[in-house]
């Protein structure tokens, strides 16, 4: 079958929602596994395709490259609206959802770029240890102030599995883990714990983002 879509990925990075989300469409995909994340910054096929050297990455059948995970997110719930994983652009809730997406992705995903390797901005043990500590304070919080003010129905949004439940139930895996997110986003957790046990994504799961013993931290 053909695969119109390459996606350049790893197991249990921000590649796994996107991944996710062409499962639930049914649309068949090539993958490119990055491996370990540690290694990127030595991966020539992700950096051809990506100079900022991370992933995600798309590339579509024209050479065509799409990066960034909310940005992919939304196109492939707009481009395929037939999966309904996102409000459509007359929907009231279109505002919320976008609201969202980028809100993960702004004040929560970037922070893993410094949270994954504070020698990035600083070569002293000590204060790398402190930005490891205030990183993981600041995503906690921002996921409180987001519980607050989102009522979740079965998913975040509606009473379907969308795009937002599966880019909140992945990042909510990382530092500082699923632990510290159920005690800081009581409501959010409910819906996170329904995607982790998701039918249609459980051989998914266990293949990207396996539940291996002690994940939750």
């Amino acid at each position: 079958m053909e695969k119109p879509i390459t996606i350049f990925g790893a197991r249990g990075s921000g590649s796994v929602p996107i991944e996710a989300a062409l499962t639930l469409i049914g649309l068949p995909y090539a993958l490119v596994d990055s491996g370990r994340l540690d290694a990127l910054p030595a991966d020539e096929a992700v950096f051809a395709v990506n100079p900022l050297r991370q992933i995600p990455a798309l590339v579509f059948p024209g050479g065509e490259v799409m990066t960034e995970s909310a940005a992919i997110l939304i196109w492939l719930a707009d481009r395929y609206p037939e999966a309904r994983l996102a409000p459509t652009t007359l929907d009231r809730k279109r505002a919320a959802f976008l609201r969202w997406m980028a809100y993960v992705s702004s004040a929560i995903y970037a922070l893993f770029w410094i949270r994954d390797d504070p020698s990035r901005l600083c070569d002293e043990p000590a204060v790398q240890a402190q930005i490891k500590a205030r990183t993981a304070e600041r995503i906690a919080e921002c996921w409180r102030l987001m519980d607050a003010q989102i009522t979740p129905g079965r998913f975040l949004l509606s009473e379907t599995l969308g795009v937002l439940d599966l880019y909140v139930t992945v990042v909510s895996r990382w530092g500082p883990r699923r632990k510290r997110f159920y005690e800081v986003a009581p409501r959010m957790s409910q819906v996170v714990r329904r995607v982790d046990a998701e039918p249609a994504l459980a051989a998914f799961w266990a293949e990207r983002f396996p539940f291996t013993e002690g994940w939750e931290g």
